[in-house]
C-alpha cells in the first residue's frame, strides 16, 4: 500500500506544480502560502505582469553580465515566487496574516535538481511584514522548516550601518 504524503509533503507537490510556470532560465521556484489548513496563493518566478520574461527574450540579464548567483537581482526581470504569492494574496484581497509559506525549487542549470537554498533578505522582509509565520523548504531529501521570527536577526546582519 502507497504512503499517503504528510501535509507538508503535500503542499510541497503542489509548490513544485506552480514553479513549472516559472520563466527564469537558471532557476524555477514555485511558492505556495496556506492559512488554516487551505490554500489561500501561489506565486512562481516571473517578470511583472505584461512585461516579457527571459524565456521570451531568449537569455538572463544577470548571466550575460556573469552576476554569480544571490548578487544583482535589481538586474533580474523576474519577481521571486514568495512575493508573487503575496502579490497575489493582496490583488485578491486574501489576508496571508498568520499563514505557511511552502517553497520549491529547481536548478534548470543542474538537470532540474532541487535548490537547497533559503528565502533570500529581500523576500525574508517581504514575509515577515505580510505576517508569515513559517516557511516549509523542499530538500533533496525531505524539507526543512524556518520560523520568520528566527529572520529578524538575519536581516539585521544583512543591513550593516
Amino acid at each position: 500500500m502507497e504512503k499517503r504524503p504528510s501535509k507538508d509533503e503535500y503542499y510541497l507537490n503542489i509548490a513544485k506544480a506552480v514553479a513549472q510556470r516559472g520563466t527564469c532560465l537558471r532557476r524555477r521556484y514555485g511558492a505556495v502560502i496556506v492559512k488554516e489548513d487551505q490554500i489561500i496563493s501561489t506565486g512562481y518566478v516571473g517578470s511583472p505582469r505584461g512585461a516579457k520574461n527571459c524565456i521570451d527574450i531568449g537569455f538572463c540579464p544577470r548571466q550575460k553580465m556573469n552576476m554569480p548567483k544571490g548578487f544583482g537581482y535589481e538586474l533580474c526581470r523576474s519577481v521571486h515566487a514568495e512575493m508573487n504569492a503575496v502579490i497575489n494574496a493582496a490583488r485578491a484581497g486574501v489576508s496571508v496574516l498568520g499563514g505557511k509559506l511552502y517553497l520549491y525549487g529547481e536548478d534548470l542549470e543542474n538537470n532540474n535538481k532541487i535548490v537547497d537554498t533559503g528565502v533570500c533578505v529581500l523576500c525574508k522582509r517581504v514575509l515577515i511584514n505580510a505576517g508569515i509565520t513559517e516557511v516549509v523548504i523542499k530538500l533533496p531529501e525531505g524539507y526543512r522548516k524556518e520560523k520568520a521570527s528566527d529572520w529578524i536577526n538575519d536581516v539585521d546582519a544583512e543591513i550593516k550601518v
